[in-house]
Order: C-alpha cells, then structure tokens, then sequence
C-alpha cells in the first residue's frame, strides 16, 4: 500500500512540474509573437514615412514643373493654355490643321519650331529629366461624326504632329532623341470634350491637340497616396 500511494504522489509530483513548465512554454511563444508584431508595426510605420516622403517629392516636382510651364508660356504669342492641376500643354487644332483635316498647315511648322523647343527646355531641364516617364501628344476632336471616325482623326492629328517633330524636316535634331525615348502618341475621339465659360458644350474648345506628361509611378503613387489616407 505505501508504495502505491508514493507512486501516486510521484505521479502528482511530475504532473506539477510539467504544466508550470508548458505554461512558460506558452509564455515564451506569445512574447515571440508580441515581439514580432511590435517589429512588423515598426517596420510599416518607416515604410509609410517613406512612401508619404515619396509622394510629397513627386507632387512637389508636380507643382513646380506646372510653375515653370506657366512662367515659358504665360506671355506666350502662341495661344497656349497650360492646364493648372496636370501641366497639360492645350492649343486649338485650328492653329494645326484645317477643319476635319489631319494635314499639317503650312504655318504650323513654324509654330512647332518655337514651341516644342521651349516646352523641352522646361521638361527636360535639370532635375526634371529623371522624373519623367512619358511625353504625350494628344488629339482630342468634337462630336461631330461617329466615335470611331474622331477616334482615327484625332489620332491621324496626333501623329501628324510627332511625325514632324520627329523627322528631317525638324530643325532641332538635338532633341529628337529625348523625345524617341520617351513619346506617346494618343488619340482621343470626342471622349474629352471642352466647356466654354458658361460650362456649356464647346466644339471649338474640343478640337484640341494636347501635349501632356507623365511621372514614372505617378500612377502606383496615386492609388498609394489613396490608401495612406484610407488608413
């Protein structure tokens, strides 16, 4: 009888010794975990400053570029518009092209001469050059006629215009390599039509040929500046 009643006190001996030791064990693994997470959250909180340091630095080259077109072209005789929020270069087809025509006018490559040098000094001046991803040409037209025929109008116009800039003809062959490595061209139809001051519809206002930007990851640094301010 006494040495069944010590092999149950032993037994009773081992089991208090097993669970303050699987105790400790569960302690150890949630300390692990809490050490992790407290790592993790440091570590996001770094990548976050980062991301929103990036994205104040793309903004802000934004903004200054949008400030040095305005100051090249405010004065301009050249009937240039520079879109405030984009940067965006517009000017009325009319000043390119004859109505419903995606053939150069003869007085517009005179204009291309002043202006595309003017606009590549701003764009691709020191400090900028490295942020740029793309330079677009854009042809926007009006509603008259189907989708389908404004959209080959307005993409014929555009190429007319990087046509020119990129060929023989061209006198300025120093740039023509910037512009080879980085140019777009786009059409547009009538998806992007204009409103006079009224807010109305304007055909003239529409008919347009747009010389545009685009920084690299503007688009990845959007949707990331959208979900920093969801969080």
């Amino acid at each position: 009888m006494i040495n069944k009643y010590q092999r149950l006190f032993r037994n009773e001996q081992d089991e208090s010794h097993f669970w303050p030791s699987f105790t400790d064990l569960l302690t150890s693994i949630l300390l692990c975990f809490v050490l992790i997470f407290i790592c993790m959250m440091v570590i996001k909180s770094l990548q976050i400053k980062e991301m929103e340091k990036t994205l104040d630095q793309i903004m802000g080259v934004r903004a200054n570029l949008v400030k040095d077109l305005n100051k090249e072209f405010q004065d301009s005789p050249l009937g240039i518009e520079v879109d405030e929020k984009t940067g965006a270069i517009l000017f009325n087809t009319e000043i390119l092209f004859e109505y419903d025509k995606a053939i150069l006018k003869e007085n517009s490559y005179q204009f291309l001469d002043e202006f595309v040098p003017k606009y590549l000094d701003v764009l691709l001046a020191s400090g900028y050059e490295e942020y740029i991803s793309e330079i677009i040409i854009e042809g926007h037209t009006d509603r008259d006629g189907t989708y389908l025929y404004n959209l080959k109008l307005s993409q014929d116009r555009a190429y007319s215009v990087s046509e020119y800039i990129l060929g023989d003809k061209f006198p300025y062959k120093n740039i023509q390599k910037h512009l080879e490595d980085k140019l777009t061209v786009n059409g547009k139809s009538y998806t992007d039509s204009r409103t006079d001051v009224n807010g109305n519809y304007s055909a003239d206002e529409s008919r347009r040929v747009e010389f545009k930007f685009r920084l690299k990851d503007e688009e990845i640094l959007n949707k990331t500046r959208e979900l920093l301010k969801g969080n």
